[in-house]
């Protein structure tokens, strides 16, 4: 069955081009039901064989992600957030506790953005507490971007190098994603020492300037 799906996704990729990768990546990111590990190393096989150019296809991508992030932004801004403030109450999700998910994910939404692009089920998620929380565009589009350039282009690349052996190519993504789910965790850890020292400086650096004062 998955040797069948990936010829047929070659197969499809080739004749969609380009616009077909940034319309499956964009159908990936919105929670529809499309790996990008079956749609990126397709299209690095490809790339090898010489029928695209690997960084025009990471870069439609990338692309194609965002558009799809941006469905889940807007869709969670304009239809979940007032059916939360209305209706939250009768589900667990009162207007408090949402103002503090709101207001942690507006302090923290650059880390949770670009962590979450690279994990699985997640990144279909991740763009849904912003639109939620309004996150700011910039800041949204740059992270979702850059986590999704780096997924993307790994999955090109494990398809450019392996070719078009289905095993070997969903055995280096597992292993792909294994060591970004490490990454993450270590990046993560990273991120909570420095929010941490930097909480713990601030108030020194206040009472210095008070006792001068």
């Amino acid at each position: 069955m998955i040797h069948d799906l990936m010829r047929a996704l070659v197969d499809g990729i080739g004749v969609m081009g380009y616009p077909g990768i940034f319309l499956l990546m964009a159908l990936e990111s919105s929670l529809l039901p499309v790996p990008s590990e079956l749609v990126m190393p397709p299209a690095g096989y490809l790339a090898h064989q010489g029928f695209m150019n690997p960084w025009i296809a990471i870069l439609a991508g990338t692309t194609g992600s965002l558009a799809g992030a941006y469905a889940n932004y807007y869709f969670a801004r304009h239809v979940g957030r007032p059916l939360i403030l209305k209706y939250g109450k009768y589900f667990l999700v009162p207007q408090e506790k949402f103002q503090r998910v709101e207001s942690f994910f507006l302090r923290h939404g650059e880390i949770s953005t670009f962590i979450g692009r690279l994990l699985p089920v997640i990144r279909h998620l991740i763009s849904i507490p912003a639109g939620l929380s309004g996150m700011n565009h910039a800041r949204f589009s740059a992270y979702t971007l850059l986590g999704a350039f780096l997924w993307c282009s790994i999955l090109t690349w494990i398809g450019y190098a392996i070719g078009r052996n289905e095993e070997l190519i969903l055995a280096h993504s597992r292993q792909a994603v294994t060591w970004v789910v490490v990454g993450s965790c270590l990046l993560v850890f990273a991120y909570i020492w420095y929010q941490r020292r930097k909480a713990g400086a601030y108030p020194a650096s206040v009472n210095t300037e008070s006792s001068e004062e």
